[in-house]
């Protein structure tokens, strides 16, 4: 990575004079499941509501850090180069699972399979979904994540999200959060702090069972390895999966990168490749769906450290 920015040692000696950990120059895509990618500029890991204020009154002095927020990096793929600001990271303070009364409450760290056992185990039922989804609470309130049937937005009755750039934290209806499909109005310098669920009375071995049930599918129709789940939101009507395959694209190469053998709308990254190699294979797939099949494919993985971070290179946004 180039030499820091000025505001990089200064930043991060303030952080840690004030007891918030702050990491220069930190490995950012062996935070990810892709695990590809350059270093952050900053990662600061926060424990609790009180470590986010610090760290927000710490960015009001700054006006050239970019920001963003970073769970469990299961639907991200991070530039070559790296991102040249402050990557939020939430610490084990902020994973946390309770009932309180009709209402699951969870903490925007929590991992999400570990989530759906633990509100099985609670005698809750509808969260079982979550058990195929690698990734943290919070990255599923923003994306609303959603897998076999579900969706986060389904169960969800509200969050709260602290806004790093308004250095104040609040309560957020499921209405006002603007979920659709894979999406939310969650901005980059947002961070969910918690959700609140509403979930139906249920019998923990039968939501075993069905949890039993999603892992055992999963393993059997999606590949392991290095990857960031579905790469194409399937277009209305149609499956992106099956308009790769379509196009002979299944287990295509490009570099260190592959279309999957085994669900043609996941990418494969080899150990050491360069994420140059995915994003141009995303690319390519992307292209030939379009001119084959006349449907413009758009990623649901957040691209960091691109030339967009929510579209391929030259790709127009939505």
């Amino acid at each position: 990575m180039t030499a820091p920015a000025s505001w990089v040692p200064d930043l991060a000696a303030t952080l840690a004079r004030l007891g918030v950990r702050a990491e220069q120059d930190a490995p950012m895509g062996t935070r990810t499941t892709y695990r590809v990618g350059g270093s952050a500029a900053l990662l600061v890991t926060v424990e609790s509501v009180g470590e986010i204020e610090t760290l927000a009154s710490a960015l009001a002095e700054l006006e050239e850090a970019p920001v963003m927020v970073l769970g469990l990096g299961s639907n991200m793929l991070v530039s070559d180069t790296g991102f040249p600001g402050v990557v939020v990271l939430l610490g084990q303070g902020l994973n946390y699972q309770r009932v309180e009364g009709s209402r699951v409450v969870l903490g925007g760290a929590s991992p999400l399979p570990v989530a759906s056992r633990k509100v099985a185990a609670m005698g809750r039922t509808g969260f079982e979904w979550a058990v195929g989804v690698p990734g943290s609470v919070g990255g599923a309130v923003r994306m609303n994540a959603g897998g076999h049937g579900s969706e986060m937005g389904e169960c969800l009755t509200e969050a709260s999200v602290f806004s790093l750039t308004g250095r104040a934290i609040a309560r957020r209806s499921n209405r006002s959060l603007g979920l659709s499909y894979r999406h939310s109005d969650i901005g980059p310098a947002d961070v969910v702090v918690e959700a609140v669920l509403e979930l139906a009375d249920g019998d923990p071995a039968v939501s075993r069972a069905r949890i039993s049930e999603i892992v055992s599918w999963r393993r059997e129709h999606q590949p392991g390895g290095q990857n960031a789940g579905s790469v194409f939101v399937n277009p209305p009507g149609d499956h992106a999966a099956r308009l790769v395959e379509a196009c002979g694209l299944k287990g295509y190469r490009l570099g260190g990168a592959e279309v999957s053998p085994k669900h043609a709308n996941f990418i494969q990254a080899d150990p050491d490749a360069p994420a140059r190699d995915v994003i141009a294979l995303m690319a390519l797939v992307r292209d030939r769906v379009q001119e084959e099949h006349g449907v413009r494919l758009h990623t649901e993985i957040r691209l960091i450290g691109f030339e967009d971070d929510f579209e391929l290179p030259g790709e127009e946004g939505r």
